[in-house]
C-alpha cells in the first residue's frame, strides 16, 4: 500500500519536531546493546544490498505493533521484503527534478518511508528482522541514517538521535540506525553482493559456470554416441549368430 508525498512530508516534519523536543521514548531508557539496528549485506558504495532491520524488544515492556523506517534521500528505490506476520505500507514522495537510475530509467518518485504493521504484536523478550532491498548510493565515506519509529501497544520509541561530531552512537539513548558507505571495488563498478550473485546466476550465459556446463554437455553427448554404437554392434553380432 502506497501513500502520497504529503504523508512523507508529515512524517519528516514529525521526526524533526520529536528530535527538537527530545521526546524520544515513553518509558525507561533502553540499554545500548538492545538498540534497533540496520545491518547491510554490503556497505560498498554503488552496490546492491539487503538491509536487515533488527527489532530486539518492545517499548519499556510493551509489545511492538509497527515499525516505520525513513529512507535517506540519497536512495531513490527500495523493495521491502514481505514478512508473514507483518503488512507493509510505503509512503511515496515526488522527485523534483527526476533522477536516472542504474538502468537509464527516469525516476519521478521514491519511497520516503516503509512501515511494517502487525495485528499480532511482537512480544517483549522476542525479536524479529525486517528486510529492505535497494541499491546503495555511490557516495563512499557518507553515513546513511535511517530514523525509525517503533510503535507499541503502550507508547512508542523514536530511534532518531544522531551523534554529534566525535560522539559515540552508543552514548545516545535512542540512536537512529546508520552505517557508513565504504569504497567500491577497484574495477570502478559497484561491489558484488548476494543480490548481484543471484542476478548473475540467472542472467550470465557464459563464464566459468557456462564453460563447465558446456564441457559436461559434450561429454554426455559423446558417451551417448558410444553407447549407441556399442548397442548397434551387439545387435549385428546377435543377428549373425542366429
Amino acid at each position: 500500500m502506497k501513500r502520497d508525498g504529503a504523508g512523507a512530508r508529515r512524517l519528516t516534519a514529525g521526526l524533526v519536531v520529536i528530535a527538537a523536543s527530545a521526546v524520544v521514548v515513553v518509558g525507561a531508557a533502553t540499554p545500548a546493546a538492545a538498540h534497533i539496528t540496520i545491518t547491510p549485506s554490503t556497505t560498498a558504495a554503488g552496490a546492491y544490498a539487503v538491509l536487515e532491520a533488527s527489532v530486539p524488544h518492545g517499548c519499556a515492556g510493551s509489545s511492538t505493533t509497527a515499525i516505520t523506517i525513513q529512507i535517506p534521500e540519497q536512495i531513490s528505490s527500495v523493495t521491502p521484503t514481505r514478512n508473514a506476520l507483518w503488512e507493509v505500507d510505503t509512503t511515496m514522495e515526488t522527485l523534483d527534478p527526476a533522477v536516472t537510475d542504474s538502468h537509464g530509467r527516469q525516476i519521478t518518485e521514491r519511497v520516503a518511508s516503509v512501515t511494517y504493521r502487525t495485528g499480532t504484536p511482537l512480544p517483549e523478550g522476542y525479536r524479529d528482522v525486517l528486510e529492505l532491498s535497494l541499491r546503495l548510493p555511490d557516495l563512499a565515506g557518507e553515513t546513511l541514517v535511517f530514523p525509525t519509529i517503533q510503535t507499541c501497544e503502550q507508547g512508542e520509541a523514536a530511534w532518531i538521535e544522531v551523534p554529534a561530531d566525535g560522539q559515540d552512537a552508543d552514548e545516545l539513548e535512542l540512536p537512529a540506525p546508520a552505517f557508513v558507505l565504504t569504497a567500491a571495488d577497484g574495477d570502478g563498478h559497484h561491489a558484488a553482493s548476494a543480490v548481484d550473485a543471484d542476478q548473475a546466476a540467472l542472467t550470465a550465459p557464459s563464464g566459468a559456470a557456462g564453460e563447465s556446463a558446456d564441457v559436461w554437455t559434450v561429454a554426455a553427448l559423446v558417451a551417448g554416441l558410444v553407447g549407441v554404437a556399442l548397442g548397434a554392434t551387439a545387435l549385428v553380432l546377435q543377428r549373425r549368430r542366429t
